[in-house]
């Protein structure tokens, strides 16, 4: 199995990171893509996949930085040959995200006028995903592919339930966070994982800052209490990923972040800075995810 981090940014435009959105290629060539983040597609395409070529989106949660591309992944896709219709897994409400976005919805003007064309209109199902909207448990399984989902703690679920994501293929386990703090959920999909993909979005000196302010942390990991997650888990290779934006250098960046980070502190260094402290509780393999980062299992 391939994994490519194809978005490792959090929420804000960044000039270095998309927004959140992994590839899992499988032995047999099978692409699955958990979540859509801003750049997706492109990174698709710099990678040598043709987003047609995708027919499984899952969806951890609705935040605009983990499925704002979709749209554009969707028609990219149709105008690059796509057959028959993706299917697409979410949480409550994402029907509600993807029917207003084709045909009879927000993009219909620019479909009408592509689907005059014959080329365009013999394929108009790939505008057409199916969308299954998913809860706790199996969600799906197949000769090749199992993936189950476990309820996380990110934003209110009355507002859209959050999920972490349990994939298992190829003889391996890959776990996926989607955005969480710590909770009973992602501890239990992650046991024994080969690989957990983790948020960690700020680093400890960041949250202290935040909690010293009053901006609150929004409900996400640290990096101490990813290390502890990822050891009491027994995972064998982390992945810390959702760089909240610590590391750049940016000047709109700096400029946005500066009512709720600590901007002179802002830069590269803190990569290692988060890493440290994973590792005071974590001994396994560690990497800090970076935009087309590749892992082999």
């Amino acid at each position: 199995m391939r994994i490519i981090m194809l978005g490792t940014g959090a929420a804000l435009p960044d000039p270095d990171r998309g927004h959140t959105s992994i590839l899992l290629t499988l032995a047999n060539g099978r692409h699955v893509l958990l979540d859509c983040g801003h750049g997706a597609t492109r990174q698709l395409v710099r990678m040598d996949v043709n987003p047609a070529d995708v027919g499984t989106v899952v969806f951890t949660h609705l935040h605009y930085d983990h499925i704002a591309d979709f749209p554009y992944f969707i028609i990219s896709s149709w105008m690059l040959g796509r057959q028959g219709a993706p299917d697409v897994f979410g949480p409550r409400g994402t029907k509600s995200f993807v029917e207003p976005l084709f045909e009879g919805g927000a993009f219909d003007a620019d479909i009408k006028a592509r689907a005059a064309y014959p080329l365009r209109q013999a394929n108009i199902e790939a505008l057409r995903p199916t969308v299954l909207e998913y809860d706790a448990g199996l969600i799906f399984a197949d000769d090749d592919l199992r993936i189950t989902a476990a309820p996380v703690d990110h934003i209110p679920p009355e507002i859209s339930p959050c999920f972490g994501l349990r994939i298992e293929a190829d003889g391996k386990t890959v776990v996926f966070s989607g955005d969480t703090k710590p909770c009973d959920g992602i501890a239990e999909l992650a046991k024994g994982a080969d690989l957990l993909i983790h948020e960690c979005t700020f680093p400890e000196a960041f949250i202290e800052h935040r909690r010293k302010s009053g901006v609150g942390t929004f409900a996400h990991t640290s990096p101490t209490e990813l290390g502890r997650l990822a050891h009491d888990s027994g995972v064998k290779h982390l992945v810390a990923t959702h760089i909240g934006h610590f590391d750049s250098l940016s000047p709109v960046l700096k400029r946005a972040a500066a009512h709720h980070l600590p901007v002179d502190l802002m830069g590269a260094h803190q990569l290692d800075a988060m890493a440290a402290d994973i590792r005071r509780g974590y001994g396994g393999t560690l990497q800090i995810a970076r935009d087309l980062m590749t892992i082999h299992l």
